[in-house]
């Protein structure tokens, strides 16, 4: 099995310094674009951090040859796009339809060399950014980091934090951002990436056509000196952060190597010795210990140097010193101990299948390349990096622990909730807003269209249709063989979710999703974990409103083992009591951080306005709910809920359907269904009357988010296409939505704001949700709903009707390219009882919506005078 991930790429440098990396593969009608710059917060310094990030925002403001959005250009392409700036790079990316290739090709040429960059889109675009950093300073967990990063990397550009700070964003002006974007932003500063079904030929003479005449800046490059940063030693006094906040957190740092010394893949295999499934070091000594809810740690690696991250949230009552002593012991006794050759070797096969997994699609494989040349410099480093993994020794891991995780090497930060939000409270009905707000003109299809370059028309694809069968117990089995990476997508559902849960027993649904693997009656949660862990495979169970998910991912070999562990858990879990305390304890902690957040606080009082007491959908977790939940209470409504005829499993992946049914007909055959199929009950839901505005405060919070919508519809009412269609025009996506232009673009108050319909089995809410500050909160709501009831009175037109219907068609042949999106959808449509046929039929029943449709269901879905509006965060009652 090659575990190669340059296979297939060709290397070409322009004459004007541009760096081409192809790679041909053909197994979608997909191909991913990607322009990677080396400009990062790396390249930054205090009173200028952050620049390269608003710059970022700046390439999607349009160019000279396009002064429009460009977000509103991707979305008529169908394009799966976006950006990211990061420490060493910033990137641009997008994946299409393969005749829509050349579009990308030619937008990204025209903003590497003519973005427009003035005056008032910058004092626009701040205001913006200032709001997502805004929002990243209600998480606790994210002040106390860039407090650690600081300290324990002084003197380096990786101290500093990706996006800056609001004072220094403030600052900013256009000549420094045009400085910044003629410095870094030329073709020998970048990397154009190229994956999936193109001919490699044809297309780099046309990369040539295009990116050819593409000068670079007459400004000399200068980068910053960035070298890894030689840790003080001594004992250092431990950084306190004493605020608001929900669950005490610990934080440690320690400095690393750059990616291209040979220490950096053996600190990646120490990282999954020590914090990589439930065998890892620490999750047995903090996790099954008791002492903390939760525990992640990763080695950083990158182009000047890196850093060795651990985080830990502390259980309910446990100290955080206590925790610490915990942490160092099980350091310093790997350290002086070592490691056995079953730890070794399992943290290596994790190692070498992640990397086939995490590139099963284009858009990933195109990410790695990138990541590869701009950070280590070479597209080939992981195929190195993987051969770097076989060799390591158990001495290797030993020494790189006791030299690079001494305890005297380490930064260590502390949080300390000062103030905890309680349970959710509505707050007040304030007083109806009084400000007058007139939506700017919707931007023309038309205009959109004049800035496009050449299209070429789509050849239909046929898709591909599942495999279909029903095993004797009742199990829905749908396969859809696809050999392109020899990997196997698992996603399944059982009808066990929340939906099922009483108000005086919330979180039963959840607590039982979370043990299925904590035993058997053969097999320990150890064991159970070993099975997968040694292979590299995953299971996860995730009690959903309306079911429980299951995900499971594994190299082609090891399918037979995630299958019979499906099998064994969905038939014989135990459901120890001391793992179900264990996991109470940290449903307790998530329960507080979520309380501690603006957007789960928003959604949990939104949806308690629009949903009955006794409706499935007003129900959440509570402490008293959770504190009462008993292992007999697990256990009853695992024998009641988990059955054969509730459940649907997808396979995709390189498998042989013969071999997969025999499996499961051997593995399922003696689990049979009892009694009568439960059914959840779902009361009518009555109409609203009036507006209801609700401000539930949470002190310390700068940013607030707000929910606002009503009932919606279910995944099989006869509106449901055409609903789809009018989300897309009013909010499908923030950057080329009538929302997104109107509040983020034309007024700069929100960082993101998204309109959806949660659609499923049942009639979950149409909402509207965005991000703001809490000073503006009541401004952006009066734009949203004189917008919405712009729409519902006028309708839209049939031209941004056609448009939404391109992009959602485009879109959606590009989502399913994704092997996670394609298994999720086929699973979906057999749980919404929609068929296997809906997978290939779904484009023409969006191309059939028509425009009196879409006003139709604007009518009747878009009441903005019967809507909910929540609003959580800073007090924002007028």
């Amino acid at each position: 099995m090659s575990l190669s991930v340059t296979e297939n790429v060709r290397k070409t440098v322009l004459e004007n310094g541009l760096t081409v990396l192809t790679k041909q593969v053909k197994t979608a009608p997909v191909v991913s674009v990607q322009v990677w710059y080396q400009i990062g917060s790396r390249d930054e310094a205090p009173g200028v951090n952050g620049i390269a990030h608003q710059l970022e925002h700046m390439l999607f403001k349009g160019t000279t040859s396009r002064p429009i959005q460009f977000g509103r250009l991707f979305s008529a392409l169908g394009s799966d796009s976006n950006a990211f700036t990061s420490y060493d790079q910033t990137a641009y990316f997008g994946t299409v339809e393969r005749g829509l290739m050349e579009s990308l090709l030619e937008l990204e040429a025209d903003r590497m060399q003519n973005a427009l960059i003035n005056a008032e889109q910058l004092t626009s675009e701040k205001r913006v950014v200032i709001s997502e950093l805004q929002g990243y300073e209600n998480s606790p967990d994210y002040r106390l980091g860039r407090e650690v990063m600081r300290a324990a990397l002084p003197n380096s550009p990786y101290g500093l934090t990706i996006g800056g700070s609001k004072a220094d964003v403030a600052k900013f002006t256009v000549e420094q951002v045009k400085s910044y974007y003629r410095n870094y932003y030329s073709p020998k500063n970048a990397t154009l990436i190229i994956v999936g079904d193109f001919e490699p030929d044809a297309t780099l003479a046309k990369v040539k056509e295009i990116f050819g005449k593409v000068l670079n800046a007459q400004e000399k490059i200068v980068k910053p000196q960035t070298t890894a940063t030689k840790p003080e030693t001594g004992t250092k006094q431990p950084i306190v952060l004493k605020e608001p906040g929900a669950a005490s957190l610990l934080q440690t740092v320690y400095p690393l190597v750059d990616i291209n010394h040979p220490d950096a893949p053996i600190l990646d295999v120490l990282n999954s010795i020590l914090t990589e499934g439930r065998n890892s070091r620490l999750y047995q000594a903090l996790i099954e210990s008791g002492l903390a809810s939760n525990m992640n740690g990763y080695a950083a690696t990158l182009a000047g140097g890196g850093w060795y991250n651990l985080e830990i949230t502390a259980a309910p009552g446990q100290e955080l010193a206590k925790i610490d002593t915990v942490l160092l012991d099980a350091i310093a006794l790997l350290s002086e101990k070592g490691v056995t050759d079953d730890e070794l070797n399992r943290a290596k096969t994790q190692l070498k299948a992640s990397v086939l997994l995490n590139n099963r699609d284009i858009a990933s494989q195109a990410m790695q390349i990138g990541y590869d040349q701009t950070t280590a410099g070479d597209y080939r480093f992981t195929d190195r990096y993987l051969a770097a993994i076989d060799k390591v020794s158990l001495k290797d891991v030993q020494r790189v622990a006791a030299n690079y995780l001494a305890p005297d090497k380490r930064t260590v930060g502390l949080f300390e909730p000062t103030k905890q939000n309680g349970e959710a409270s509505p707050g007040g009905n304030p007083t109806q807003m009084t400000e007058n707000f007139s939506p700017g003109a919707p931007v023309d299809p038309a205009e959109v269209a004049k800035y496009l370059p050449k299209v070429d028309p789509a050849i239909p694809t046929p898709k591909a249709l599942p495999e279909q069968f029903t095993l004797t117990n009742g199990v829905k089995v749908l396969l859809l063989p696809d050999d392109s990476t020899p990997t196997v997508t698992l996603s399944g559902f059982i009808k066990a979710g929340a939906e099922f849960d009483t108000q005086p027993k919330a979180g039963l649904a959840a607590l039982t999703a979370e043990n299925l693997l904590s035993g058997t009656k053969t097999k320990d949660d150890l064991a159970l974990a070993k099975a997968l862990e040694d292979r590299g495979a995953s299971l996860n169970f995730r009690a959903l409103r309306e079911g429980v998910d299951i995900n499971g991912y594994s190299l082609k070999t090891d399918l037979p083992v995630v299958l019979e562990t499906l099998a064994d858990v969905v038939q014989n879990s135990t459901f120890p009591s001391d793992e179900i305390e264990l996991s109470r304890q940290r449903a307790l902690t998530s329960l507080d951080l979520e309380l501690d957040d603006p957007a789960r606080v928003a959604r949990r009082v939104f949806q308690q306005t629009i949903y009955p007491t006794n409706h499935p959908f007003h129900t959440f977790p509570t402490q008293e709910s959770l504190k009462s939940l008993s292992r007999e209470d697990v256990v009853s409504f695992y024998q009641k809920q988990y059955r054969p005829d509730q459940m649907v499993l997808t396979l995709v992946g390189d498998f042989e359907s013969k071999q997969v049914r025999s499996l499961l007909e051997k593995a399922l055959n003696d689990w049979k269904a009892e009694g009568k199929t439960p059914v959840a009950n779902y009361p009518d839901v009555p109409d609203s009357k009036k507006v209801v505005q609700l401000n539930p405060s949470l002190p310390g919070k700068t940013q607030s988010v707000t929910y606002i919508g009503d009932r919606g519809i279910s995944r099989k009412d006869p509106r449901f296409y055409a609903a789809l269609v009018l989300n897309q025009i009013v909010g499908g996506d923030t950057l080329s939505s009538r929302l997104g232009t109107e509040l983020r673009d034309r007024q700069g108050l929100t960082y993101g704001i998204y309109s959806y319909f949660s659609a499923g089995r049942q009639a979950g809410p149409f909402v509207v949700s965005m991000q703001t500050d809490s000073e503006d909160a009541n401004k952006a709501i009066s734009s949203v709903r004189a917008l919405l009831a712009q729409i519902h009175d006028k309708g839209v037109n049939k031209e941004e009707v056609a448009a939404a219907i391109r992009s959602l068609t485009r879109g959606y042949n590009v989502g399913l390219a994704n092997p996670d999106e394609l298994a999720n959808t086929i699973r979906l449509n057999e749980v919404y009882g929609l068929g296997k046929d809906e997978l290939s039929s779904f484009s023409a029943k969006i191309e059939a919506v028509t425009l009196e449709d879409v006003n139709k269901a604007a009518k009747e879905l878009l009441q903005s005078d019967k809507f909910a509006i929540v609003t959580a965060g800073g007090n924002t009652a007028k």
